[in-house]
């Protein structure tokens, strides 16, 4: 097999081919000089199992177009089998319509990774299970729970802890994490969203005095929503709040806003290549999941069980 990589997260990509004692695949994405996006392959791939990892986070639309472009050119090669690895599927969020006349631009951008040649997608912790029902072609979500629930361990084992899910909508996630960490409480943050972007937190549902809360979700874009939830849970006597959190997307002040929060830390996977400001925050850590995803790369290769990875 062969690993590729777009632009989108070098890092992870690099990560990944370590773990599997492999090379990074010798090919080159560009630019013109009105931006278009070229795509030239350096090497033999014809026949071969190719994977290419390009995460479609900010900007969201170059890098969408470099993966597609991506696995057009590896088609065109007569790759055998092209898996698209999306450690961030972004348009993740607009999977229905929330009012009328309005797109499920998820599915759009699913048929357009099967449109241009893809014939199995790889991704990890996707906002909506039913995102996988997108893909007319072989879809494996990842999720990162069990790379959390050890650091969580060996960080916070020794004490009372108490996972917090920041919404109804996250109680199935938080859930999984509870039982991994031995069964550990569960207690829901009950909000109100009075528009995109901002929300206002109404009550804790559950006793999380003097616990060690640990609220988890799958994205934080601006962080309003998380610190919200580390006031009210510190407002309602919890010992400590710590967020693990699987992509960082941190848009506009949102480390900023980590920073001077409640949060006694916030902890991210590289499954979006982190900025220099989250970085070099204080409150912000970074866990990598290249083993998780380069194990079920492996898996997926020998044609052997990639859901065992999680049992």
């Amino acid at each position: 097999m062969k690993i590729m990589s777009g632009n989108s997260n070098l890092p992870l990509a690099r990560a990944i081919a370590a773990y599997l004692e492999l090379p990074l695949t010798d090919a080159s994405v560009r630019r013109f000089a009105d931006e278009e996006i070229f795509v030239e392959i350096h090497e033999n791939v014809r026949g071969e199992d190719v994977f290419i990892v390009q995460p479609t986070s900010y900007p969201v639309n170059d890098n969408l177009m470099e993966l597609l472009i991506g696995v057009d050119a590896l088609r065109r090669a007569s790759a055998k089998r092209i898996t698209a690895v999306i450690p961030y599927f972004g348009y993740a969020r607009q999977d229905r319509k929330p009012g009328p006349r309005t797109p499920i631009s998820a599915k759009l951008v699913a048929n357009l990774i099967t449109e241009a040649g893809a014939d199995r997608v790889l991704c990890v912790d996707l906002h909506a299970g039913q995102i996988q029902g997108f893909f007319d072609i072989p879809t494996d979500n990842l999720f990162a729970a069990p790379v959390m629930a050890a650091d969580i361990q060996a960080r916070y084992g020794d004490q009372s802890l108490m996972v917090v899910s920041p919404d109804v909508g996250g109680v199935v996630r938080a859930r999984s994490l509870a039982k991994r960490l031995d069964n550990a409480p569960l207690a829901i943050v009950d909000k109100r969203r009075d528009r995109p972007g901002q929300s206002e937190v109404m009550n804790i549902i559950g006793e999380v005095k003097g616990r060690a809360c640990i609220l988890i979700d799958d994205i934080i874009d601006s962080g309003g929503t998380l610190c919200n939830a580390a006031q009210a849970l510190m407002d309602e006597g919890a010992a400590s709040v710590t967020a693990y959190i699987t992509h960082g997307v941190l848009s506009g002040a949102a480390v900023s806003r980590v920073t001077n929060s409640a949060l006694k830390e916030l902890v991210i996977t590289d499954s979006i290549l982190a900025t220099d400001a989250a970085r070099d925050s204080g409150k912000i850590r970074i866990l990598t999941i290249a083993p998780l995803i380069g194990e079920a790369i492996r898996r997926i290769a020998d044609e052997s069980s990639v859901s065992s990875l999680f049992d």
